[in-house]
């Protein structure tokens, strides 16, 4: 249950209360600002290895390799704007057709490039956010065939330099401003096609390769800063997308930026028929740390280039930008409040799915044009947080509510009056939306059902936080499988249907936690919290004798006084990840308790109580019906507010479960 201030909680007892629902809008997706991309530029550069950097002044730095000629061209755009001159370039060097690197920590930046001489590395350095650079110094010297460049520069001067040369990656650091000597990275690969890197804590690093069979590879790792990874030591390789030699399917190009969040852009290459290079973009939840490698699934860009973009940023707005072209997103999202306007309110949350629907006053048409003004925030994906709260000596207070994501609306016009309805879902509809592009497979014993769920969850832009997990849901590490167009929903009941436990959604978070037949009751119904109606039932379980088949093991659960009763009812899996006797004993366990947690036991009626979530304990006190301090679990609950005519109503309606 949420907290509640002492006088909400007082309010919501009241036999006289005024109710208050905030509900606002605002162009967030799971806790982040939905990047609107904006095109300030097109111009008719080639499409070749470039950067991008904004130093401490806000201005924007951009190098790019000119094709023609090799010439390394260089721009610098204060005040970066809509009416900011994006085609005007410096010729800084004679350059090898190879990468660049740009990077910046206050009014410090460093450019690094490949002379005409492949072999070796150069930088030049700027420290008055790039409006005027040093000599060239060489920094790294005979090597083979120098490809990509990443750089990273810190506020004491220290620097890093990741490239590759031929199919390996190195390091090279400046520590107290002396450069080191070029350190291979501990692992193999048939080639690489691009390496990106942002500082933040540590290293983090994003590289695209062949690897040794064949497959391309977008992996992420962490070099390490003494953050989370020991100092120049590397983290595993984990992968983020993939593609099968011989599909005809390429990864190259990345780019990384720390902003709101780490936020990353590649390039995916096809080369059969209908070819095409499309960049593709992705992020993570902002709570969320690089190393959980929780990313969002990649979304398709809408430009055609090889070379991918370049992502950096101020406070204020992201930027993308090609030698051909720049754009920006702002960062931050306005709130839009439609909180007088609501009419009607109806809210159902349920095991897997919740949803909202909202009904706002229109009748002078101001919802009538959502091109322009402040209700042009309401756009299909926008966000939608539903506050229920009460007036109190306090003012009008409310408990920070469910949030959800429009997925449409309708305009009404009856007897004079007009209103304009909101449909949106809950997080759960990010997740069953989620399609896999390809298969995932996990060997046994690598990774937990917890942390496979996080993965899933993170696919759909969903953060899971492990709360209370059960012991097989954090131990149990199974063979698994998610099949190429396999959604996303269906891949998490499948996970949670070996495990005693459930996910609550709420906001952009996933809670997973173990309900325990000893949780205590976290509010009261029937004693100062008044029921208006109520209905108790008791109903036999679907399953009450559970066989688990294993590999070369048999377990079994029985509930001996339905079985009594009703006699059995039998429910039988196989599963061959059951490899000893206690763990198929523990997936009986689980397949048990899940029957008894949905069974249901009623529902009961009463005002709302602004805290309350899916999967509470409650205690219930109805005299009528013999109930005293009675536990139950929330299994299901509903919401309904009406403003309007003659029967205004602000209630809750709790399915009521085995606790």
């Amino acid at each position: 249950m949420r907290s509640l201030s002492p006088t909400l909680l007082a309010a919501q007892k009241e036999a006289s209360t005024v109710p208050f629902i905030e509900v606002k809008v605002s162009d967030r997706i799971a806790s982040l600002t939905r990047l609107r991309w904006e095109r300030l530029y097109s111009g008719s550069e080639l499409d070749r290895h470039h950067a991008a950097v904004m130093p401490g002044d806000g201005s924007l730095l951009r190098a790019r390799v000119e094709g023609a000629g090799l010439a390394l061209r260089y721009q610098r755009v204060t005040s970066p704007g809509p009416s900011s001159d994006f085609s005007t370039w410096t010729n800084l060097n004679a350059v090898a057709d190879a990468g660049v690197a740009l990077a910046a920590s206050g009014a410090n930046v460093l450019l690094a490039f490949v002379p005409p001489i492949s072999s070796s590395i150069q930088v030049r350095e700027s420290t008055d956010n790039g409006a005027t650079y040093g000599t060239s110094v060489t920094v790294v010297g005979g090597g083979t065939g120098i490809g990509w460049i990443a750089a990273a520069l810190k506020s004491d001067g220290t620097a890093l330099l990741v490239y590759s040369a031929g199919s390996t990656v190195y390091t090279l650091k400046r520590s107290s401003g002396v450069w080191g000597s070029s350190v291979a990275w501990p692992y193999s690969a048939s080639a690489i096609t691009g390496l990106a890197m942002a500082h933040a804590g540590d290293y983090h690093l994003a590289i695209a390769a062949i690897d040794t069979s064949g497959d391309a590879k977008l992996w992420t790792a962490t070099f390490g800063d003494g953050f989370s990874q020991t100092i120049d030591t590397w983290s595993a390789l984990q992968e983020l997308a993939s593609a099968e030699g011989g599909s005809d399917v390429g990864l190259r190009a990345p780019s990384l930026a720390a902003l709101d969040t780490h936020r990353l852009f590649f390039v995916e290459e096809y080369t059969g028929s209908v070819a095409y290079s499309r960049p593709q973009w992705t992020w993570f939840s902002p709570s969320q740390t690089f190393a959980a490698n929780a990313w969002r699934e990649p979304v398709p860009f809408d430009l055609s280039s090889a070379f991918g973009v370049a992502i950096t940023g101020s406070g204020s707005f992201a930027w993308l930008s090609v030698p051909f072209g720049v754009w920006r997103a702002p960062l931050t999202s306005p709130e839009l409040d439609v909180s007088g306007d609501v009419l009607e309110l109806a809210m159902e949350s349920r095991r897997s799915r919740g949803s909202v629907q909202v009904v706002l006053r229109n009748d002078d048409g101001r919802y009538n044009d959502l091109s322009s003004g402040s209700v042009a925030l309401i756009q299909p994906g926008a966000e939608l947080t539903v506050s229920p709260g009460y007036v109190t000596g306090a003012g009008q207070e409310v408990s920070t509510g469910p949030r959800y994501w429009i997925d449409g609306w309708e305009y009404t016009s009856s007897g004079g009056e007009a209103t304009f309805t909101l449909f949106a879902s809950d997080a759960w509809s990010l997740v069953e939306d989620w399609r896999a592009r390809s298969q995932y497979v996990w060997s046994a014993a690598t990774q937990s059902i917890s942390q496979i769920l996080r993965f899933v969850l993170g696919r759909a832009g969903i953060e899971l936080l492990n709360v209370g997990g059960s012991f097989l849901a954090n131990n149990h590490r199974p063979a698994f499988t998610i099949h190429p167009g396999e959604g996303g929903l269906r891949v998490v009941e499948r996970l949670l249907a070996v495990v005693p436990d459930v996910i609550l959604v709420s906001g952009e978070f996933a809670y997973l936690f173990e309900p325990l037949a000893a949780d205590s009751a976290v509010y009261t119904y029937g004693t100062d919290h008044e029921i208006l109606r109520a209905r108790y039932a008791s109903a036999g379980l679907r399953a009450n004798r559970l066989q688990v088949f294993g590999e070369g093991v048999v377990a079994e659960q029985f509930d001996w006084g339905e079985i009594d009763d009703r006699f059995d009812r039998l429910r039988q899996v196989h599963d061959l990840n059951m490899t000893s006797v206690s763990l198929a004993q523990d997936r009986a366990t689980a397949m048990l308790r899940q029957e008894e947690l949905s069974l249901e036991q009623g529902e009961l009626l009463a005002p709302v109580n602004c805290g309350q979530e899916l999967y509470d304990v409650v205690s219930v006190t109805d005299p009528q019906t013999g109930l005293v301090a009675a536990r139950r679990r929330v299994v299901g609950l509903d919401m309904r507010y009406v403003r309007r005519g003659r029967s205004p109503a602000y209630e809750q309606r709790l399915l009521l479960g085995q606790v």
